[in-house]
């Protein structure tokens, strides 16, 4: 540790530390534009120029190191004339278009040229002009405006890990974009919205909608898929506008994949706003009466037996608990949460969490992945792990080649890989226990894994934000409770559809009663008798539970539309009708019948699956339509539009 003094203040600072960081942790505030705490330093700005004792000059804060005894000043004459120097030489090319620009009210360029910058400009020359660039669908470019900071650059290869972003020119000439004009690759595009300091980079979806200040913010839990990133919702007048994340060492960083920020257009398309009856072989409208009184009497005459549930994959905890207490109050132990037929028993958490932790990646010094594309799958989790791999990590993976975007090695499953790490991990793919040998691939896993009190580096790895709550709430078939693939085709003759649209609904029984409850009419809801309309994630106070297992919140940002309910209130209603009213009427009491909302659940035992032969068959490739994956991203023009440029990326820029 080194001693330094910033105007005044003695404090220790690590060896090797910068200056900047030195200032910080003496509680002042340095300016700057290039430097990003999770970035390389590459001293572009100079707008943190600070004075240290004995140099001759002002000196770039972000990338000078701390040396013992050093003393630092941070507010003198020459650091305020330097830093308005910067700036005017920063805005002799930046448009005043403040105005117009969507990064108005967010902007650190506004905010330093008020704070830092000088109360007018000597400039009377033409200023400079840029072609914008067409990169894609989600990212608007007014290049102009750009500072060349080139923090996009450095998070697109540093972070994103596919280097797109690059610079020609030298000086005043020089222009970021792509070397050939076509749309972005990566699934983590959308964070250069958030890190460009200016309005070069701004979100396409969201152009010339709002300001900032008209926005009223909601926290929430993005669930299109496992990794539970959190989010803020930003909305006006009952509309949702647009979506960031929120900081969260121990998840996401600051970082916040491209569907879950972007596919929001989707919660206002193809939505069920009533309930609907099927009457004479077509769906009509109805009232909320009508539509339990028909469930009441269709459902009083079938025996519980013959009655069976399933529930999606972006379902909260509250309606999974409220829908297995209404099927239990039924005399059902049809229940089922694996839509694919997933080989997941339900009886260890170890076996179906990922056990490290995210952080945990970090930690890792070998990691092999088995059957999955992280990639596609869970775009922050990836970034965490190519984090890792440039700490030293060590990847291979099991299945087709693909670009992980970073360094790894395509082993097979008999692979040696993991011998003599000290920490080894392995990711296992949840799509990979749908194959017919998925019971012997998670005992395969798992002995790869060799998981130890100390650590446990088996890890499977979920698709989306609502399948780890029905597991940890027990949504699995009773000792007498048959699964889907046996509800299928007649097996009862009364299903409840909650939110489960990842299956193909040709397979239920022609003569199956069906009762669909969900948000949007996707396929399974074209199949329903009865439609009851519930509501997205955005709409409601709920609990999910990531893929670690970890207990989050959201809040709802807005109403759902028109008629549609909460799901938890709706199989309340329900269960009232049917007579078997369930023992709740507020969602603080759903949530103190069961020790998981209180976060209290059992220890992770590591108990070894029972081994069986692998069958040998090769792994597929994980589907590629990154964009188009559940209801509320397949009604989403924008996700439909990323497909599309994804598919072919050359034609996005025409």
């Amino acid at each position: 540790m080194a001693k330094v003094t910033v105007d005044g203040i003695e404090v220790e600072i690590p060896n090797g530390a910068s200056v900047l960081q030195a200032c910080e942790a003496a509680g002042k505030e340095i300016p700057r534009f290039c430097y990003h705490e999770r970035l390389s330093v590459a001293g572009n700005c100079r707008m943190c120029l600070v004075e240290v004792e004995k140099a001759p000059k002002p000196v770039a804060s972000c990338a000078y190191p701390v040396m013992e005894g050093m003393k630092i000043f941070t507010d003198t004459a020459m650091v305020r004339n330097a830093r308005r120097g910067v700036m005017e030489f920063l805005l002799i090319n930046h448009p005043l278009d403040c105005p117009i620009c969507d990064q108005g009210g967010e902007c650190d360029l506004q905010d330093q040229a008020v704070a830092y910058g000088k109360d007018s400009s000597r400039f009377d020359e033409q200023k400079r002009s840029v072609k914008d660039k067409n990169i894609g669908p989600l990212i608007k470019t007014v290049m102009t405006r750009c500072i060349q900071c080139t923090r996009c650059i450095r998070f697109a290869t540093e972070v994103a890990g596919v280097p797109e972003l690059g610079a020609t020119g030298r000086g005043e000439t020089m222009e970021v974009g792509t070397y050939v004009e076509k749309a972005l690759s990566s699934e983590l595009s959308g964070n250069l919205i958030d890190i460009c300091p200016v309005g070069a980079l701004t979100s396409r979806p969201y152009a010339f909608v709002s300001r900032p200040w008209e926005l009223q913010k909601t926290d929430s839990i993005d669930v299109l898929d496992a990794t539970g990133t959190p989010i803020r919702i930003d909305t006006r007048g009952g509309e949702v506008l647009r979506i960031l994340p929120r900081q969260d060492e121990a998840i996401n960083e600051e970082w916040l994949a491209d569907r879950g920020r972007f596919s929001f257009d989707g919660l206002k398309r193809r939505r069920l706003d009533r309930p609907w009856i099927r009457r004479n072989g077509k769906l009509v409208a109805a009232t909320w009466p009508e539509a339990f009184s028909e469930i009441a009497t269709r459902l009083k005459t079938i025996p519980g037996g013959r009655i069976g549930a399933v529930v999606g994959d972006t379902v909260d905890a509250e309606a999974i608990f409220a829908l297995k207490s209404l099927m239990t109050a039924l005399g059902s132990e049809n229940l089922d949460c694996r839509q694919q037929g997933e080989a997941i028993t339900g009886e260890h958490r170890a076996h179906h969490l990922f056990n490290t932790a995210i952080a945990g990646i970090e930690a890792a010094d070998r990691l092999l992945i088995i059957g999955s594309n992280p990639r596609l799958e869970a775009p922050v989790i990836n970034a965490r792990i190519r984090k890792a791999t440039l700490a030293g990590l060590k990847v291979a993976y099991v299945g087709p080649a693909t670009d992980l975007t970073y360094a790894a090695t395509q082993v097979g499953l008999d692979t040696d890989f993991l011998t003599g790490a000290e920490r080894p991990m392995v990711i296992l793919g949840r799509a990979a226990l749908a194959r017919p040998d998925g019971a012997a691939l998670l005992a395969h896993a798992w002995a790869l894994a060799n998981p130890t009190p100390e650590w446990n580096g088996f890890n499977l790895l979920h698709s989306f934000g609502g399948q780890v709550a029905a597991l940890e709430l027990g949504f699995l078939p009773g000792p007498r409770g048959l699964n889907l693939a046996a509800m299928m085709g007649g097996g009862v003759d009364a299903l409840w559809l909650l939110g489960a649209d990842g299956f193909d609904p040709a397979r239920i029984g022609q003569n199956t009663f069906v009762i669909y409850q969900g948000h949007h009419g996707d396929a399974a809801a074209a199949r329903a008798d009865i439609i009851l309309p519930g509501a997205a994630y955005t709409e409601k106070d709920a609990t999910w539970l990531n893929t670690e297992g970890r207990m989050q919140r959201g809040w709802a940002a807005v109403l759902p539309p028109g008629e549609a309910r909460e799901d938890w209130k709706i199989i309340r209603a329900a269960s009232a009708i049917l007579g078997k009213p369930l023992p709740f009427d507020t969602i603080e009491a759903l949530r103190g019948k069961h020790p998981l909302f209180a976060g209290i659940v059992p220890e992770a035992a590591l108990e070894a699956p029972p081994p069986a032969p692998l069958s040998g068959e090769a792994f597929t490739a994980a589907p590629g339509n990154y964009w188009q994956v559940d209801p509320i991203t397949r009604a989403s023009d924008t996700m439909a539009e990323c497909a599309r440029s994804a598919a072919t990326p050359a034609l996005a820029a025409e």
